[in-house]
């Protein structure tokens, strides 16, 4: 039987643990008692966990082995900020299927109020990728940035492609070979990207491509880019 995997919040040598609410779930809904096991994420591995010590808000791990894993692809995921219980649900399913990062990117057609907002969310953004990352069994949650300004993504190693509704030649399986050592993708908001932010992308190396003949609301594009992408880089 498959053990669940939990993220460490704090490690020390041979012990790890999980505090606050994290630890809720496991010591007051699923009832966590001592002696049970569990393959503990480390940071730097993962390895067999026995629980030594319970309460309502921290729960105690003596390590074991390491259990094996597979390296994940370095994918980055330029998220434009849009309508956030939409935007929650994409970065919960990115997370599941394995993005290494999200960057929320203020774009020009994002609402004031959210790109406002935007800082204060990443809290709770990064407490939805830890409980993805646990349910998808990764051995750590993607890193959450803070919200970021188109000219911020210039500096973006490895290979970069927007994706763009405009784009009618190049769709995005049909570049994602060579396999690249690292992948940027950047997904606009609701109404896509504006022409001059087109006009940005291109000037700065970005390579334009398309999911396809519909038009996808922005969560759906951020999930089907990303399933390709990673299909492409393992």
């Amino acid at each position: 039987m498959t053990r669940r995997r939990w993220i460490a919040d704090e490690t020390n040598g041979n012990t790890a643990v999980i505090v606050g609410d994290h630890a809720v779930h496991l010591s007051r809904v699923l009832r966590a008692e001592i002696g049970q096991e569990f393959d503990i994420a480390t940071g730097s591995s993962v390895r067999r966990g026995t629980i030594t010590s319970v309460s309502d808000k921290r729960v105690e791990f003596a390590l074991g082995e390491e259990q094996p894993i597979t390296a994940a692809p370095d994918l980055t995921l330029a998220l434009a900020i849009f309508k956030f219980d939409r935007m929650e649900w994409a970065i919960e399913k990115c997370t599941e299927l394995g993005v290494t990062r999200i960057i929320p990117v203020v774009a020009h057609r994002t609402d004031s109020h959210l790109a406002a907002a935007a800082a204060k969310r990443r809290e709770r953004w990064q407490r939805l990728a830890l409980q993805a990352s646990e349910q998808s069994r990764r051995a750590g949650p993607p890193e959450i940035a803070g919200p970021a300004n188109l000219k911020e993504l210039a500096r973006m190693a490895g290979s970069r492609i927007v994706l763009a509704e405009s784009e009618n030649d190049t769709r995005l399986r049909d570049i994602l070979a060579p396999r690249p050592s690292a992948l940027t993708l950047s997904i606009g908001p609701e109404g896509g990207w504006t022409a001059d932010e087109l006009q940005w992308f291109r000037d700065s190396g970005w390579t334009t491509a398309s999911l396809g003949d519909t038009i996808l609301r922005a969560e759906t594009a951020a999930i089907v880019a990303t399933a390709l992408a990673l299909d492409a880089l393992r």
